[in-house]
């Protein structure tokens, strides 16, 4: 089954403790992307400027990814420019530039329209409702936010929490948008709000799964190197996703399995700068690391 994901194709200026790297291709789409197609065919919906490099948009070609609802504006394209420090838990913005992103109208073609699996990455809440009206019975429908969404657009998003089946949020987010330090007790108030599944992503302490049939833990893969968290959350999230479609099944053993491969889609991206990593990524390569997380977690 094909997925859709609503977002950014963008570039970033990273620095961190491992060093400085600039207008790399970046965007929670692409990122989303580099994990997600391991799975099943990805359709990016999103907006470029007309500066954005042609070389990066050949790039995401060759990994086939379908770019027929990114849409080519006259301006600039999103760039997002962050630095982590210390622990590298938690990354400082220097400077964002929204460009064409500002005015971003959701295009996408009749085929799509009728796409089942759909993720609705961090954006504009209300962007995220216009696009979900755009489709036909979608089988599946996760969505991520994040706190400035949570601040500025309160009411938008909890309207779209009850159109959706799965929440996805750091934990920060969770306590901010539920007000509960308890994160399961802040999932299973989010749960009540629309979603039959919340998905807490604890970042370094993994991740917390709930719906009301089942709450489900893991542990994040042991890394030995931590060079850019950056899109870390939108891998897990490609993993994820890209695993429930290719299954279609959504039982607690499959939203387990699900999860690990979320998790190990992750722990690659956070190696090196940007998709450094994950452009490589073959199955194998999650498989191999699956079977050493399988160890780790099993007693």
């Amino acid at each position: 089954m094909s997925i859709i994901v609503l977002g950014t194709v963008a570039t970033d200026t990273l620095k961190t403790p491992f060093g400085l790297r600039r207008n790399i291709l970046g965007g929670s789409a692409v990122h989303f992307s580099m994990s997600a197609r391991l799975f099943a065919p990805v359709n990016i919906v999103a907006a470029i400027g007309n500066d954005f490099p042609s070389g990066y948009i050949r790039f995401l070609k060759k990994k086939k990814i379908v770019l027929d609802g990114v849409t080519v504006q006259r301006g600039e394209s999103f760039h997002w420019e962050g630095e982590y420090q210390g622990d590298m838990n938690t990354a400082i913005t220097r400077k964002t530039v929204l460009g064409v992103l500002a005015d971003f109208k959701p295009v996408i073609n009749p085929a799509q329209r009728n796409i089942k699996y759909v993720f609705l990455a961090n954006i504009d809440p209300r962007t995220q409702g216009d696009f979900l009206n755009e489709l036909r019975a979608p089988r599946l429908v996760a969505m991520d936010t994040m706190n400035f969404w949570i601040n500025t657009e309160r009411q938008a998003l909890l309207r779209m929490l009850k159109r959706v089946d799965i929440f996805v949020a750091n934990d920060q987010e969770v306590r901010g948008l539920t007000g509960e330090n308890n994160l399961v007790r802040a999932a299973e108030r989010l749960s009540r709000l629309g979603p039959k599944m919340v998905l807490v992503k604890k970042g370094e302490h993994g991740v917390l799964f709930y719906s009301p049939e089942f709450t489900l833990a893991l542990p994040a893969y042991p890394a030995k190197k931590v060079v850019d968290p950056t899109g870390a959350g939108d891998t897990f999230a490609g993993g994820f996703m890209g695993y429930l479609a290719k299954t279609g099944r959504q039982d607690a053993l499959t939203v387990k399995r699900a999860l690990a491969y979320g998790t190990i889609a992750a722990s690659f991206n956070i190696e090196d700068f940007g998709l450094a990593r994950t452009a490589s990524l073959r199955m194998a390569d999650l498989n191999a690391r699956m079977k050493e997380f399988r160890k780790l977690v099993c007693f």
